[in-house]
């Protein structure tokens, strides 16, 4: 019988972890010895996050690109992590925060778009007076933010087609990337959970006066706002559609700019939460085939939920490329933990993983050498 060929492993790699690969050269081989020795398939590298580009751009800050150029005397550190990592077979994606601008209220696109592009919740207020990004009095008292950080509306007009081109733009300038690796692509969330908005409970988001004025003309519906419940559902279905919308356009603009690249998502792992909570339909972009592979975020410490959680993603899959998500951080004091969630899934049907991230194990020796133990042990084990 012919052996079970491995499933693909993947690594994150933090832009302003503590490492900064791309802003220290030096550390370059050492993050290609770490993914050797982790059994390691393909990098996930970030380039782009709060509107801040780590490569050549016309619509993000390229500050940390200029700094990152500058150390590594005057070339492009990404085309340099690409061409090192091809070498030793490890394929480089470009992972990049979509809608999530972390505390910076003066990225480019929001220069470009005005404030009218960040979400807005039901009430009207926009996060970017928000205090510190998170839930204001007095609804802090039963509220706080998913995700406290500036959030682009996918639904006000302009959003969307930046967001594209400036991906599109990175898959054009790099020939041997392999993949865009999307994250933060959902709409933000507040504790507890609200399961849309026909309840007429919790903090909901997308509630922009544009967003608004384009779902009435789009549907000639009212949308819900405040109090007011009306329409909620094709409202919930609507802004579902924003979303899935920007994922198309993302993927076209990148697979335009380079026929055969690779596109992904970092998505919620609850299939049901991402639907109804984030409006975040993957299972659909995967059917669509915006996406190549999704990879549902399953971190969790407690072992029932991480078993509970990788059978729901296994009946969910089905012909669906999946790579699960390991939170490898949640396990610095129990390594063995860690190992015992990728041993589960070896077991048949393999999935992919991808290991969150190369900073956290770096700062943790102990959890990186458990991991590379247990993969050398399988390497020996598997060989013919």
């Amino acid at each position: 019988m012919l052996a079970e060929p491995a499933a693909p492993r993947g690594l994150w790699v933090l832009a302003e972890g503590s490492q900064r690969v791309l802003e220290s050269p030096d550390r370059v081989a050492l993050l290609l010895a770490d993914a050797r020795a982790l059994g390691v398939s393909d990098l996930f590298v970030q380039v782009h996050r709060g509107g801040r580009a780590w490569f050549a751009s016309r619509y993000a800050d390229t500050a940390p690109f200029t700094a990152a150029r500058a150390a590594s005397g005057g070339a492009d550190p990404l085309a340099l992590l690409i061409e090192r990592a091809g070498a030793e077979g490890l394929r480089v994606h470009a992972w990049v925060n979509v809608l999530n601008l972390a505390s910076n209220p003066h990225a480019p696109i929001l220069t470009a778009l005005g404030r009218d592009a960040v979400i807005v919740d039901q009430q009207g207020r926009s996060l970017l007076d928000y205090p510190e990004y998170e839930v204001p009095q007095p609804d802090r008292r039963y509220y706080r933010m998913g995700t406290p950080a500036i959030w682009l509306d996918p639904a006000t007009p302009g959003v969307a087609e930046r967001l594209a081109a400036t991906f599109g733009e990175l898959a054009a300038r790099y020939p041997k990337l392999a993949g865009i690796h999307l994250d933060y692509v959902r709409y933000p969330d507040a504790l507890p959970f609200t399961p849309g908005s026909r309840f007429g409970v919790g903090l909901a988001f997308g509630y922009g006066a544009k967003a608004r004025a384009r779902f009435e003309r789009e549907t000639g519906l009212v949308a819900p706002f405040g109090a007011v419940l009306t329409n909620a559902e094709r409202w919930d279905d609507w802004r579902r559609a924003q979303l899935s919308a920007l994922v198309a356009r993302i993927s076209a603009a990148a697979r335009a700019a380079r026929p055969g690249i690779a596109v992904s998502a970092a998505v919620i792992p609850e299939p049901e939460r991402a639907l109804t909570v984030d409006f975040q339909d993957w299972r659909a972009w995967l059917d669509a085939g915006w996406l190549d592979f999704a990879v549902p975020m399953l971190y969790a410490r407690d072992p029932q939920r991480f078993a509970y959680g990788l059978e729901t993603l296994r009946a969910a899959s089905g012909k669906r490329r999946l790579w699960i998500g390991v939170g490898a951080w949640l396990h610095a004091d129990d390594p063995q933990a860690a190992v015992a969630q990728l041993a589960q899934l070896a077991e048949p049907p393999r999935l992919g993983s991808v290991l969150f991230s190369w900073d956290s194990l770096r700062e943790n020796p102990a959890l990186l050498s458990a991991l590379a133990t247990a993969e050398l042990r399988e390497r020996t084990s598997s060989a013919p």
